[in-house]
Protein backbone atom coordinates (compact mmCIF):
# COMPACT_ATOMS: atom_id res chain seq x y z
CA UNK A 1 0.00 0.00 0.00
CA UNK A 2 1.22 3.34 -1.22
CA UNK A 3 1.41 6.02 1.53
CA UNK A 4 1.96 9.98 1.35
CA UNK A 5 4.68 11.20 3.20
CA UNK A 6 5.85 15.18 3.12
CA UNK A 7 9.44 16.33 4.45
CA UNK A 8 8.99 19.56 6.44
CA UNK A 9 11.82 22.01 7.87
CA UNK A 10 10.73 23.02 11.18
CA UNK A 11 11.31 26.41 13.06
CA UNK A 12 12.16 28.15 10.13
CA UNK A 13 10.50 30.58 7.46
CA UNK A 14 13.12 29.06 5.00
CA UNK A 15 13.96 25.96 3.21
CA UNK A 16 16.67 23.91 3.89
CA UNK A 17 17.05 25.09 7.53
CA UNK A 18 15.46 24.55 10.38
CA UNK A 19 14.79 20.61 11.48
CA UNK A 20 13.78 18.31 8.98
CA UNK A 21 10.60 16.32 9.71
CA UNK A 22 9.19 13.57 7.78
CA UNK A 23 5.61 13.41 7.97
CA UNK A 24 3.88 9.42 7.14
CA UNK A 25 -0.45 10.63 6.68
CA UNK A 26 -3.01 7.72 6.52
CA UNK A 27 -0.32 5.69 8.68
CA UNK A 28 -2.98 3.10 10.14
CA UNK A 29 -2.49 -0.42 9.74
CA UNK A 30 1.43 0.45 10.21
CA UNK A 31 2.82 -1.65 13.22
CA UNK A 32 5.17 -0.18 15.58
CA UNK A 33 8.08 -1.97 14.47
CA UNK A 34 7.28 -0.62 10.55
CA UNK A 35 7.01 2.72 11.91
CA UNK A 36 10.67 2.20 13.61
CA UNK A 37 11.86 1.00 10.43
CA UNK A 38 10.60 3.57 8.56
CA UNK A 39 11.98 6.38 10.66
CA UNK A 40 15.13 4.32 10.50
CA UNK A 41 14.97 4.57 6.82
CA UNK A 42 14.41 8.29 6.57
CA UNK A 43 17.28 9.06 9.40
CA UNK A 44 15.78 11.93 10.58
CA UNK A 45 15.57 13.14 14.27
CA UNK A 46 12.36 12.74 14.14
CA UNK A 47 9.57 11.22 11.70
CA UNK A 48 5.77 11.77 13.03
CA UNK A 49 2.91 9.39 11.60
CA UNK A 50 -0.35 10.52 11.67
CA UNK A 51 -3.37 8.23 12.80
CA UNK A 52 -7.27 8.85 13.01
CA UNK A 53 -7.56 10.24 16.36
CA UNK A 54 -9.42 8.07 19.33
CA UNK A 55 -11.49 11.12 20.16
CA UNK A 56 -13.65 12.00 17.02
CA UNK A 57 -13.76 15.52 18.50
CA UNK A 58 -9.78 15.76 17.78
CA UNK A 59 -7.74 16.21 14.65
CA UNK A 60 -5.67 13.07 14.69
CA UNK A 61 -3.62 10.76 16.49
CA UNK A 62 0.38 11.13 16.43
CA UNK A 63 3.29 8.92 16.97
CA UNK A 64 6.98 9.96 16.86
CA UNK A 65 10.10 8.16 16.49
CA UNK A 66 13.47 8.63 16.57
CA UNK A 67 15.76 6.43 14.69
CA UNK A 68 16.10 4.57 18.09
CA UNK A 69 12.82 4.49 19.28
CA UNK A 70 9.58 6.74 20.06
CA UNK A 71 9.25 9.15 22.02
CA UNK A 72 5.83 10.32 24.01
CA UNK A 73 6.21 13.91 22.98
CA UNK A 74 8.25 16.12 20.42
CA UNK A 75 8.05 20.07 19.82
CA UNK A 76 9.25 19.60 16.17
CA UNK A 77 6.89 17.06 15.49
CA UNK A 78 3.92 18.68 16.89
CA UNK A 79 4.61 22.20 15.08
CA UNK A 80 5.31 20.16 11.70
CA UNK A 81 2.43 17.68 11.61
CA UNK A 82 -0.11 20.51 12.92
CA UNK A 83 1.26 22.71 9.71
CA UNK A 84 1.26 19.74 7.76
CA UNK A 85 -2.81 18.85 8.90
CA UNK A 86 -3.92 22.40 7.97
CA UNK A 87 -2.02 22.34 4.71
CA UNK A 88 -3.39 19.28 3.92
CA UNK A 89 -7.24 20.22 4.46
CA UNK A 90 -6.51 23.85 3.04
CA UNK A 91 -4.26 23.71 0.06
CA UNK A 92 -2.67 27.19 -0.80
CA UNK A 93 -4.69 29.91 1.68
CA UNK A 94 -6.03 32.52 0.04
CA UNK A 95 -6.55 34.80 2.87
CA UNK A 96 -5.91 34.67 6.61
CA UNK A 97 -6.94 31.49 8.26
CA UNK A 98 -6.54 30.66 12.40
CA UNK A 99 -7.08 26.96 13.24
CA UNK A 100 -7.57 24.83 16.04
CA UNK A 101 -6.29 21.46 16.43
CA UNK A 102 -6.37 18.82 19.65
CA UNK A 103 -3.24 16.61 18.62
CA UNK A 104 -3.55 13.46 20.88
CA UNK A 105 0.25 12.27 21.65
CA UNK A 106 1.41 9.56 24.25
CA UNK A 107 2.49 12.23 26.71
CA UNK A 108 -1.76 13.45 26.22
CA UNK A 109 -4.10 15.67 24.02
CA UNK A 110 -1.82 18.59 23.13
CA UNK A 111 -3.68 21.83 21.55
CA UNK A 112 -2.43 23.45 18.59
CA UNK A 113 -3.32 26.78 16.32
CA UNK A 114 -2.14 27.07 13.15
CA UNK A 115 -2.03 30.22 11.66
CA UNK A 116 -2.06 30.08 7.41
CA UNK A 117 -1.26 33.25 5.32
CA UNK A 118 -1.16 33.97 1.66
CA UNK A 119 2.38 33.92 0.51
CA UNK A 120 4.07 33.13 4.20
CA UNK A 121 5.65 30.11 5.69
CA UNK A 122 2.30 28.19 8.14
CA UNK A 123 2.62 29.39 11.61
CA UNK A 124 1.97 26.43 14.62
CA UNK A 125 2.18 26.95 18.22
CA UNK A 126 1.14 24.34 20.92
CA UNK A 127 0.57 24.50 24.92
CA UNK A 128 2.54 22.13 26.88
CA UNK A 129 1.05 19.45 27.55
CA UNK A 130 2.99 19.01 30.75
CA UNK A 131 4.46 21.68 32.76
CA UNK A 132 8.38 21.15 33.33
CA UNK A 133 9.18 19.75 36.59
CA UNK A 134 13.13 19.16 37.90
CA UNK A 135 14.11 15.91 38.41
CA UNK A 136 17.06 14.68 40.69
CA UNK A 137 20.35 14.07 39.95
CA UNK A 138 23.96 14.77 40.83
CA UNK A 139 25.33 16.27 38.18
CA UNK A 140 29.47 17.30 38.11
CA UNK A 141 30.77 20.01 36.58
CA UNK A 142 34.11 18.89 36.06
CA UNK A 143 32.51 15.95 34.20
CA UNK A 144 30.29 17.77 32.12
CA UNK A 145 33.20 20.16 30.86
CA UNK A 146 35.01 16.85 29.91
CA UNK A 147 32.31 16.08 28.37
CA UNK A 148 32.22 19.00 26.21
CA UNK A 149 35.58 19.43 25.60
CA UNK A 150 35.65 22.76 27.72
CA UNK A 151 36.98 24.57 30.87
CA UNK A 152 34.87 24.13 33.96
CA UNK A 153 34.85 28.34 33.95
CA UNK A 154 32.99 28.06 30.66
CA UNK A 155 29.68 26.17 32.52
CA UNK A 156 27.66 28.25 34.21
CA UNK A 157 26.48 32.29 33.61
CA UNK A 158 25.24 34.29 36.74
CA UNK A 159 23.41 31.75 38.92
CA UNK A 160 22.61 29.23 36.62
CA UNK A 161 24.14 25.79 37.01
CA UNK A 162 23.96 22.31 35.69
CA UNK A 163 20.44 20.91 36.48
CA UNK A 164 17.28 18.12 35.19
CA UNK A 165 14.30 19.27 34.22
CA UNK A 166 11.62 17.30 31.89
CA UNK A 167 8.21 18.23 30.21
CA UNK A 168 7.96 14.50 28.94
CA UNK A 169 10.96 14.41 27.73
CA UNK A 170 14.32 14.50 30.04
CA UNK A 171 17.45 16.97 29.51
CA UNK A 172 20.43 17.79 31.53
CA UNK A 173 20.17 21.63 30.98
CA UNK A 174 23.69 22.94 30.91
CA UNK A 175 24.22 26.68 30.90
CA UNK A 176 27.40 28.49 29.22
CA UNK A 177 29.31 31.16 29.26
CA UNK A 178 28.52 32.43 26.17
CA UNK A 179 27.77 32.09 22.50
CA UNK A 180 31.63 31.53 21.89
CA UNK A 181 31.70 28.68 24.80
CA UNK A 182 28.42 27.06 22.85
CA UNK A 183 30.60 27.33 19.21
CA UNK A 184 33.70 25.60 20.85
CA UNK A 185 31.76 22.59 22.12
CA UNK A 186 33.06 18.84 20.73
CA UNK A 187 30.52 16.57 22.33
CA UNK A 188 31.85 13.68 23.42
CA UNK A 189 29.17 10.62 23.69
CA UNK A 190 31.22 8.54 25.46
CA UNK A 191 31.97 10.28 28.34
CA UNK A 192 28.41 11.72 28.28
CA UNK A 193 26.85 8.25 28.44
CA UNK A 194 28.85 7.44 31.19
CA UNK A 195 27.82 10.38 33.15
CA UNK A 196 24.06 11.36 32.22
CA UNK A 197 21.34 10.47 34.28
CA UNK A 198 18.29 8.12 33.82
CA UNK A 199 14.92 9.50 33.85
CA UNK A 200 11.54 8.15 32.55
CA UNK A 201 13.01 5.35 30.94
CA UNK A 202 15.81 7.13 28.62
CA UNK A 203 19.46 8.33 29.16
CA UNK A 204 19.02 11.98 29.58
CA UNK A 205 19.76 14.48 26.35
CA UNK A 206 22.36 17.42 26.98
CA UNK A 207 20.77 20.82 26.33
CA UNK A 208 23.38 23.54 25.93
CA UNK A 209 22.17 27.51 26.12
CA UNK A 210 23.80 31.03 26.91
CA UNK A 211 21.75 34.22 26.47
CA UNK A 212 21.94 36.17 23.18
CA UNK A 213 22.64 34.49 20.41
CA UNK A 214 24.03 35.54 16.75
CA UNK A 215 20.46 36.92 15.67
CA UNK A 216 19.86 39.94 17.89
CA UNK A 217 16.41 39.21 18.71
CA UNK A 218 17.25 35.73 20.43
CA UNK A 219 16.92 35.34 24.00
CA UNK A 220 18.60 32.40 24.43
CA UNK A 221 21.22 30.33 22.01
CA UNK A 222 21.24 26.64 22.32
CA UNK A 223 22.35 23.49 21.46
CA UNK A 224 21.15 19.97 21.91
CA UNK A 225 23.34 16.22 21.89
CA UNK A 226 21.29 13.17 22.24
CA UNK A 227 23.42 9.97 21.49
CA UNK A 228 20.51 7.72 23.36
CA UNK A 229 18.08 9.20 20.76
CA UNK A 230 20.51 7.80 17.99
CA UNK A 231 20.98 11.88 17.08
CA UNK A 232 24.65 13.50 16.86
CA UNK A 233 22.89 16.82 17.06
CA UNK A 234 19.43 18.31 17.02
CA UNK A 235 19.42 21.51 15.12
CA UNK A 236 15.82 22.43 16.74
CA UNK A 237 14.71 20.58 19.96
CA UNK A 238 11.01 21.35 21.18
CA UNK A 239 10.95 19.37 23.92
CA UNK A 240 14.08 20.78 25.20
CA UNK A 241 12.63 24.02 25.38
CA UNK A 242 9.57 22.93 26.96
CA UNK A 243 11.69 21.70 29.72
CA UNK A 244 14.28 24.72 29.50
CA UNK A 245 11.23 27.05 30.21
CA UNK A 246 11.79 25.51 33.96
CA UNK A 247 15.04 26.33 34.08
CA UNK A 248 14.33 30.21 32.99
CA UNK A 249 11.71 30.57 35.75
CA UNK A 250 14.20 28.62 38.52
CA UNK A 251 16.91 30.53 37.93
CA UNK A 252 16.41 33.68 36.34
CA UNK A 253 13.09 34.18 39.10
CA UNK A 254 10.36 35.57 36.58
CA UNK A 255 8.52 38.15 37.89
CA UNK A 256 4.71 38.03 37.45
CA UNK A 257 3.18 38.20 33.58
CA UNK A 258 3.82 37.24 30.11
CA UNK A 259 6.75 37.05 29.12
CA UNK A 260 7.89 35.75 24.97
CA UNK A 261 11.35 34.74 24.07
CA UNK A 262 12.88 33.33 21.10
CA UNK A 263 15.24 30.44 21.34
CA UNK A 264 18.16 30.33 18.18
CA UNK A 265 19.26 26.47 17.62
CA UNK A 266 21.11 24.99 14.79
CA UNK A 267 23.16 28.00 14.42
CA UNK A 268 26.78 25.59 14.53
CA UNK A 269 25.22 23.18 12.12
CA UNK A 270 24.38 25.22 9.58
CA UNK A 271 20.54 24.94 9.76
CA UNK A 272 19.17 28.41 12.20
CA UNK A 273 16.41 27.38 14.12
CA UNK A 274 14.04 29.80 15.77
CA UNK A 275 11.67 28.25 18.51
CA UNK A 276 8.81 30.67 19.58
CA UNK A 277 8.41 30.42 23.55
CA UNK A 278 5.50 32.12 25.19
CA UNK A 279 5.35 31.85 29.57
CA UNK A 280 2.58 32.95 31.74
CA UNK A 281 3.99 33.16 35.23
CA UNK A 282 1.10 33.62 38.64
CA UNK A 283 3.09 33.80 41.92
CA UNK A 284 6.00 32.86 40.83
CA UNK A 285 5.44 29.20 38.91
CA UNK A 286 4.51 28.83 35.35
CA UNK A 287 0.48 29.17 35.02
CA UNK A 288 1.25 28.33 30.94
CA UNK A 289 3.45 28.02 28.23
CA UNK A 290 3.32 27.60 24.28
CA UNK A 291 6.00 26.91 22.02
CA UNK A 292 5.59 27.59 18.51
CA UNK A 293 7.41 28.14 15.15
CA UNK A 294 6.95 27.46 11.13
CA UNK A 295 7.33 25.30 8.81
CA UNK A 296 7.96 24.87 5.10
CA UNK A 297 7.05 21.83 3.54
CA UNK A 298 10.75 21.08 1.13
CA UNK A 299 9.64 17.83 -0.47
CA UNK A 300 6.69 15.31 -0.88
CA UNK A 301 5.99 11.51 -2.42
CA UNK A 302 4.84 8.19 -1.65
CA UNK A 303 5.84 5.58 0.38
CA UNK A 304 5.65 2.20 -1.16
CA UNK A 305 4.71 -0.10 1.88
Amino acid sequence: MARRYAIYDVFTERRLAGNPLAVVFEAEGLAEEAMQAIAQEFNLSETVFILRPGNAAHSARLRIFTPAHELPFAGHPTVGAAVAIAEAAYGEANSALELMQVLEESVGPVRAAVRLKPGAATFAEFDLPRKPIRLHAQLDRQEIADALALKTTQVGFENHVPSFWSAGVPFVMIPLRDVGAAASVEFDPQRWEHLAPLAEGRLAAAYLYCRGGINHTARFHARMFAPGMGLAEDPATGSAVAALSGAINFFDGLVDGHHPMLIEQGVEMGRPSFIHLHLDIAEGKIAGARIGGHAVKVAEGELAV
